[in-house]
């Protein structure tokens, strides 16, 4: 089993969601990241401008798509949208890479 206690998590805006940069450019919005999702807690609601790559490595979510567990692969195209939802039980931590970077949908 890995262990994530030693990475250097930030805390993120939206209640149980943590990230930690692993590349980033400004410029283009790419980025590649861990992200950590405490059980039952979303990520917002988003649009992928490019491309994204995701691996879980532990725990898992649901989105529009279905679920996605520990050990699969994800693409979710360009211009595709989802909010993705930490299963129950373990932090879901993912492996992403975004291609292009993401828009928040703003849900009013």
């Amino acid at each position: 089993m890995l262990d994530f206690s030693s990475v250097q998590w930030r805390e993120t805006r939206h209640e149980g969601i943590f990230i930690h940069y692993l590349r980033r450019d400004e410029k283009t919005g790419s980025a590649t990241v861990l992200i950590r999702m405490q059980p039952g807690c979303a990520y917002p609601a988003h649009r992928h401008v490019g491309a994204e790559e995701i691996f879980i490595l532990q725990g898992g979510y649901r989105d529009t798509n279905g679920e996605h567990r520990a050990g699969e692969y994800v693409l979710n195209e360009t211009d595709s949208a989802h909010c993705p939802v930490a299963l129950d039980g373990e932090d879901c931590i993912m492996f992403a890479v975004a291609h292009e970077g993401i828009e928040l949908i703003d849900r009013h």
